[in-house]
This record gives C-alpha cells, structure tokens and sequence, in this order.
C-alpha cells in the first residue's frame, strides 16, 4: 500500500458525507422545534419569575445605593452610573423585563416601588409585577 492510499483512507474517515450533516442538521431542528413547544407553555411563568428575580436584584441594588452615598436613588438610572470609583450597581440590560418593557421606579418616603407592565405591557393592570403589595 502505497502513501497516497493511506492518506486518501485517513481523510475519508474524517470527513463527514453530505448525507449525514443533512441527518444531523434535521434531528437538531427536531428536537430545537420540540424543546421550542414544550418551553413555549411556560414562557410567560419562566419571563414572570425572571421578571421577579430582576425587581429582587434592582431593589437590592436601591438598598446598596442607600448604604454608599447616605440616600436611596432619585431614579432607576441612577443605578446604572458609577458611584466614583466603584462600578455602577446594576448593567443597562438589566433596565427592561422580561418581555422588553422598562421597569418604572418610584421613590417615596417610605418605600421605593419597582414596577413591571408584565405580559400586557400596560402599567396600573391586573397583570403587573411589583415588589410591594399595594
């Protein structure tokens, strides 16, 4: 056996045929299009439960706010700024729910109230998420 049939046999056995990547590619858009279904019921439990986590993360940021400079933030912005050399508390990203609506953010002397429109995008509706009862 010569050199060149070795090479030729070691390349074929490392090349994938168009046939199979085909195979592959269909299994995968498969299971993507059942795993799509299956989470597609619960989106709007998992966006609300994330939507959730983020009032916890925002309220928390309030209160570290609080801690550093003596007063609660005037704004949700606020948060996203540095305090002098330290990093901001919070990322812009984390500005917006999980449906892509921005969180509102009201400071009183008692509380601060951290609001999402939830699925409906309206504020003031059955379907909002807050972190205080009203």
């Amino acid at each position: 056996m010569d050199k060149s049939d070795k090479s030729a046999r070691h390349i074929r056995q490392g090349v994938f045929t168009l046939v199979e990547l085909l195979l592959v590619v269909a299994i995968l858009g498969i299971l993507a299009t059942v795993a799509i279904m299956n989470v597609g019921g619960m989106s709007d439990e998992a966006r609300e439960k994330a939507t959730r986590t983020s009032i916890g993360a925002i309220e928390q940021a309030a209160r570290m706010f609080e801690i550093r400079t003596g007063k609660y933030p005037d704004s949700i912005d606020q948060l996203t700024q540095p305090l002098g050399d330290r990093p901001a508390l919070l990322d812009k990203k984390a500005m917006n729910d999980q449906w892509g609506n921005p969180f509102t953010f009201k400071k009183t002397s008692n509380f601060i109230e951290i609001r999402s429109a939830g699925k409906d995008g309206a504020m003031n509706t059955q379907d909002d998420i807050l972190n205080v009862e009203e």
